[in-house]
């Protein structure tokens, strides 16, 4: 899932809040000062920020200014202030989008799952090519050398989710929530299924893997059988 860093002065809520996420398979930290999100958040190891506005230090709309300086990780405001003028300054601040107390998990997260999905379609590459795997996300289609692979539509989604991120273990909480949008867990078995059907199209198979490879208890990556 993904690395999430809550900026929020409420102990209460930001305690609650990071047990929720970490519940649903997110990696989360969390910190009461806006000054010490910043340092975080320009990191780079962040996936994503929620950035509560009333800061005991710093401003929220000033802290938002200064992560925006140096960084495009996706910031959603999370802050009772409703007021809609405030809301479009945010906006042109920076924020990617902006929720509004008291908001339920479930919703919050909705919202980081969408912007999760809009940055991995920037950030991806419309074709990715892994030894001899053509993945066109554009065109929905995949080859294998010259010859086109017949996948279904989450076969290609699963597929290419993997060549998005080649050489890196994903676990099957991660794929289930991605592909089959199953945030809350699912069954193994549906992964394993189509994992199964890949590897038959990619001619290939558990026992004897190319570019399907899985460790158990962890996961499975995509790597360049030539590497």
């Amino acid at each position: 899932m993904a690395s999430v860093l809550l900026i929020e002065d409420d102990q209460r809520i930001r305690q609650a809040l990071a047990t929720r996420l970490a519940e649903r398979g997110h990696d989360v930290e969390s910190t009461g000062t806006a000054m010490d999100g910043v340092q975080r958040a320009v990191s780079g190891d962040v996936d994503i920020v929620v950035l509560d506005l009333g800061l005991p230090d710093v401003d929220g709309a000033d802290a938002l200014q200064m992560i925006r300086a140096v960084s495009k990780v996706p910031v959603i405001v999370a802050t009772a202030r409703d007021d809609q003028e405030e809301i479009v300054t945010i906006f042109d601040a920076g924020a990617d989008d902006y929720v509004i107390k008291p908001y339920s998990t479930d919703h919050l997260e909705a919202r980081i799952r969408a912007l999760l999905r809009r940055a991995a379609r920037v950030d991806s590459p419309a074709v990715i090519t892994i030894g001899d795997l053509r993945i066109d996300s554009e065109a929905h289609e995949a080859t294998l050398g010259n010859e086109p692979l017949d996948l279904s539509a989450k076969e290609f989604e699963l597929l290419a989710y993997l060549a998005e991120r080649p050489g890196k273990m994903i676990g099957k909480r991660e794929l289930l929530a991605a592909v089959w949008r199953q945030p809350y867990g699912g069954a193994d078995k549906t992964v394993d299924v189509h994992l199964s059907w890949l590897r038959k199209k990619l001619g290939e198979s558990a026992a004897d893997p190319r570019y399907i490879h899985t460790r158990r208890g962890v996961g499975v990556k995509l790597v360049d059988p030539g590497s």
